[in-house]
């Protein structure tokens, strides 16, 4: 296959090839993230029926298209109508044409963007779920994949489904975007070779969105990449923010402005002040909408530790989110060389070492294998109080803290007096609030390493450079 990494899903798509059932898949992610690519990589020699739902069209325009589909497969066409009533009639023609089918491999059914296929009052819904518990469920040889990007519905609808879908779901998949060292495999791939430093600066500004990445062009600087992609009138980037919102979230108002919040507190805000700064009511719908961010991987929850008065901290970790609304927004316009002018700036520098801090969080499983203590249970969480606040805390059941300092440099990074001070403020504050009796061990998250001084050597355990991130 040629796929880059994800090889957890790779494994539980190839295992229901041996099951002695058939099995209903749901694949969900947001979009551009590779979730069709890599149903079609593995299924390739599978496949009997594929459809994919039309973005906004209607209930007649979905029905055409399936039965377009449905004709491909169909050995005997005069069966196929090109104008099906509803979708009982549409997916017992489906049932038909398996029926007809001699095989007795594994035969794949792939529905693409299934939320796009259930427009209002078509009972689509009801109509595969009939398919699914009175047809499939009898026979022992299909695969069943339903896939979508729209987080509300997969969420809401799908996995979370109280009528005839609950528990139905046999394998749920939630890819979430390339990881750095996935990132690099792709780069390479493609015959692109960056420094370590440079993929950290390009996956800051666009993550590890395959769609995105694919863009990137063999020859050119990272800044040049960024420039083209983000700036320039013909990039694939300076209009995405809009679309990519629309079409995972129905009516995304609310989160557009719960990400837009979040995008003005780099260090992370509480549920209550999230409620407040962004002018939400709290209640369950919010607490739905921040749900759905979070599932969609562009909101990170960080647990306040111990859970001690319920204090979680939120973030906008979704580098490209971050990304246009710091600087695409404000340049659009501008055209190409925008960036090249603004990352030499302090703006971006200070932007840069939040984003790195950022990006440690969604690579902590990577941090704790460099520290070898990966196979120790421990609880990551964040700690504030008036005085301090330390945001990566790896609480260890061998009686040891670790408290993460991460430092993103385009050099050694040299601990000098004023942030000795400050690391050491923050262990005294943290100690004299919770009491703990463990070991504190600081480990410094640096770019390109620390630079040993009194000062390190004093209170630094552990030291870990990009090297760490990059690890499978």
């Amino acid at each position: 296959m040629n796929v880059i990494g994800r090889s957890n899903e790779i494994k539980i798509l190839q295992n229901v090839l041996d099951s002695k059932k058939s099995e209903l898949i749901a694949v969900h992610g947001r979009r551009r993230v590779g979730k069709t690519f890599l149903v079609r990589e593995c299924y390739k020699k599978h496949l009997f029926f594929e459809v994919t739902g039309l973005f906004n069209g209607t209930m007649k325009d979905q029905l055409s298209n399936f039965s377009r589909e449905l004709a491909k497969v169909n050995s005997n066409t005069t069966d196929v109508r090109m104008s099906l009533a509803n979708w009982f009639e549409a997916f017992s023609l489906l049932e038909n044409v398996i029926n007809r089918s001699k095989s007795k491999k594994k035969k794949v059914i792939f529905i693409d963007e299934f939320p796009w296929i259930a427009t209002a009052k078509s009972k689509f819904l009801t109509a595969f779920e009939n398919f699914w518990n009175h047809y499939c469920t009898k026979r022992t040889d299909l695969i069943v994949v339903i896939c979508g990007s729209a987080a509300s519905y997969m969420v809401q609808k799908i996995i979370n489904n109280k009528g005839g879908l609950h528990n139905r779901i046999t394998e749920r998949i939630r890819l979430m975007p390339f990881d750095l060292s996935e990132t690099e495999k792709f780069l390479i791939s493609r015959g692109i070779r960056y420094s370590r430093y440079d993929i950290v600066q390009l996956y800051m500004a666009i993550g590890g969105i395959p769609h995105y990445l694919n863009h990137v062009q063999k020859g050119m600087s990272v800044a040049q990449n960024i420039d083209q992609l983000c700036f320039d009138k013909d990039g694939v980037l300076p209009d995405e923010f809009d679309r990519l919102f629309n079409s995972l979230f129905e009516n995304s108002e609310k989160h557009l402005l719960i990400v837009k919040t979040l995008a003005g507190y780099n260090r992370g805000v509480t549920r209550q002040e999230l409620i407040d700064k962004s002018g939400i009511s709290g209640g369950g719908d919010f607490s739905l909408k921040l749900s759905e961010l979070i599932e969609s991987g562009f909101v990170s929850e960080s647990p306040f530790y111990k859970n001690k008065k319920q204090q979680s901290l939120f973030r906008l970790t979704d580098e490209y989110s971050r990304f246009y609304l710091k600087f695409i927004h404000s340049n659009k316009g501008n055209g190409r060389g925008t960036w090249q002018r603004l990352f030499k700036g302090q703006s971006y520098i200070t932007w840069s070492g939040f984003g790195f801090e950022n990006l440690c969080f969604k690579h902590v499983q990577q941090i704790k294998r460099a520290l070898r203590i990966d196979a120790i249970y421990s609880i990551n969480s964040s700690w504030f109080n008036e005085n301090a606040q330390i945001d990566m805390l790896i609480d260890r059941d061998d009686n040891i803290i670790n408290i993460c300092e991460m430092k993103f440099y385009n050099s050694l990074y040299t601990i000098d007096k004023k942030a000795y001070d400050n690391i050491l403020n923050k262990i005294d504050a943290f100690q004299t609030d919770v009491g703990t009796r463990k070991n504190i061990f600081v480990v410094m998250i640096t770019s390109h390493g620390l630079k040993v001084n009194e000062y390190s050597t004093e209170l630094v355990q552990n030291s870990l450079d990009l090297t760490s991130l990059f690890e499978s």
